[in-house]
Parts: C-alpha cells; sequence; structure tokens
C-alpha cells in the first residue's frame, strides 16, 4: 500500500489539485508536500534561508487542503540548482522513505506540445519510486473539481505477461478500493496473417487465465487482445473504455538497465490523457523472487 506519499508542488494549480485527490490513494497514513526552491544559473543576489523560509509558510497554508481524517501532513522545502528539481525530488522520496511520488503532469510551464513538465518526466524516467502521475480529463479545463474523483475505481492494466508485469498485477491486486481492473495485452508482432492470428491465439490463452485467476479472488475484471501499436492502442483503450487510471509496470519483456523506465511505459505515461501509475519494478520484487 502506499502508506506514505510525497507531493512535490511548484504551487502551480495542477500541482496544488493534486494534493485534493489524496484521499483516493489506497492506504495513505502520511503525506509529504515539497516544494523545490531552484536556484537560477544567472543571478547576483539569492537568500536560500529566506527562500526556504517562504515555501515553506505557503506549504503550511496548504496542509488544510490534505482533508482525510488520520492522514498526518509535513512540509518541506529545499533547494537546488536550476535544473536538478528532478534529483532532489527522487532524493527527498530515498530519505523520507516514501511508497509513493504522486505529481501533476504540468507545472509552471504550460507548453502545449509537451504533455509532462520537465519535473515530472525526468522523476518518471529516472526515479525508483512508485509514481502517480495525475492528469485531468480536460488540462485546460476551468472546472477540474472532480478530477480525481475514485482514482482506482477502474483501472486498465496492460500486460505483455513478461515477470515484471506479473508482479505489477499483483501488487495491483493487492491494493485496497480497486474497483475493477480490465486486463489488456497488445498484440504487435507478426509478419503475416497467420502469424498474427496465432500470436492472438496465444495471448488470448494467456489473458484468459490472468481473468479466471483474479475472477476466483473475487475482483472485478475484464479482459481484452487487441492488435496494433502498444502506446497507441493503451491510450485508444483507456478513452473508449473510460477508465479512471491506467496502471503499468515499468518494465516489461525487454531487459534494461536497472533504475530506467521502458518505452512503452514511458510513452504512456507522457502522452495517456487519464492519470497514470507507474509501478516500479525495483519496488515489487518480491513478488517475483
Amino acid at each position: 500500500m502506499f502508506e506514505k506519499v510525497l507531493i512535490p508542488t511548484d504551487f502551480s494549480s495542477h500541482a496544488e489539485k493534486v494534493i485534493e485527490c489524496v484521499g483516493e490513494i489506497p492506504g495513505v497514513k502520511e503525506v509529504l508536500l515539497l516544494n523545490v526552491v531552484a536556484r537560477p544559473t544567472i543571478t547576483r543576489f539569492w537568500d536560500p534561508v529566506a527562500e526556504v523560509k517562504a515555501a515553506e509558510k505557503r506549504l503550511s497554508e496548504m496542509k488544510s487542503a490534505v482533508m482525510v481524517p488520520g492522514v498526518s501532513v509535513k512540509v518541506k522545502a529545499v533547494t537546488v540548482l536550476e535544473g536538478e528539481v528532478a534529483s532532489a525530488i527522487q532524493r527527498v522520496a530515498e530519505d523520507e522513505l516514501v511508497t509513493l511520488v504522486a505529481m501533476g503532469a504540468r507545472g509552471k510551464s504550460l507548453i502545449r506540445s509537451v504533455l509532462l513538465g520537465s519535473a515530472s518526466r525526468n522523476v518518471l524516467r529516472y526515479g525508483n519510486t512508485h509514481l502517480l502521475i495525475m492528469r485531468y480529463r480536460n488540462l485546460e479545463g476551468v472546472d477540474l473539481k472532480k478530477h480525481c474523483e475514485k482514482i482506482f475505481s477502474k483501472v486498465l492494466f496492460p500486460t505483455d505477461f513478461s515477470q515484471p508485469a506479473e508482479a505489477a498485477l499483483s501488487f495491483l491486486k493487492g491494493l485496497p478500493g480497486i474497483g475493477e481492473i480490465l486486463l489488456l495485452n497488445v498484440v504487435s508482432k507478426g509478419e503475416t496473417e497467420e502469424e498474427i492470428e496465432a500470436n492472438v491465439a496465444q495471448a488470448k490463452q494467456k489473458i484468459n487465465e490472468l481473468f479466471l485467476e483474479l475472477s476466483k479472488e473475487g475482483i472485478s475484471v475484464k479482459a481484452q487482445v487487441v492488435v496494433g501499436h502498444p502506446v497507441e492502442a493503451i491510450r485508444y483503450e483507456a478513452e473508449m473504455q473510460d477508465v479512471s487510471l491506467i496502471a503499468i509496470s515499468s518494465q516489461g519483456a525487454v531487459a534494461i538497465k536497472k533504475g530506467r523506465i521502458g518505452s512503452t511505459a514511458y510513452d504512456v505515461a507522457n502522452s495517456a490523457t487519464r492519470p497514470v501509475l507507474i509501478l516500479r519494478r525495483s519496488k515489487i520484487a518480491l513478488y517475483y523472487i
């Protein structure tokens, strides 16, 4: 479960909205609000002590937004050189032993061609803690009050049947408050129609086994196999099924360096229009050892 949640904020409207979602995170007991004060690379006068005090004051004023009974809220501000925000977030996450980092998809810079802000993108790419990226259904909308309502009510879980994906599913199904899990496998290999049909048949057999396993455990589940590009298919199904969350393993069948994220998980998190939960392989290793 996500007992200790770190919420980095740059005080932008998107970042502040994440705080209102805390009550939807399973098992949360403690919240740490963090502001990373970045020193401009070109400046003559800069008072880090004053900057930290001012940030902590603003964070303290935001504590009341965490309206969850029994959840303690702490605040912290740290200073870094400009461009080192993501590293500072990860360092605090490790030092504070948090179990989940929850961030807004965008910060102060609303560049339309970039769906993720630079800090969120770098935490996604280099982080080693489970990561929840909150993305609003209407990114530029006026009414964002219900953007985090029941995040875990309808969860799309893409799987390639790899060991990391199996471990992530084992972790996910153990979270309290999961309403429904939609299993999805995307067949993207096959040179001929016969090869594609064979791969689809094999995928349907595997996903049906997962379906039966989850059903026996009393979990509401659906399963689907589609043919196409993995990232595009995941985004499409998320919209068509109107899911509340996409949960995906940070790594799949293709082995990559420790601490890095697979291309499918990265591209989904960077471009999906729904909240995305990245389940880090290193944090759920106990399920497949």
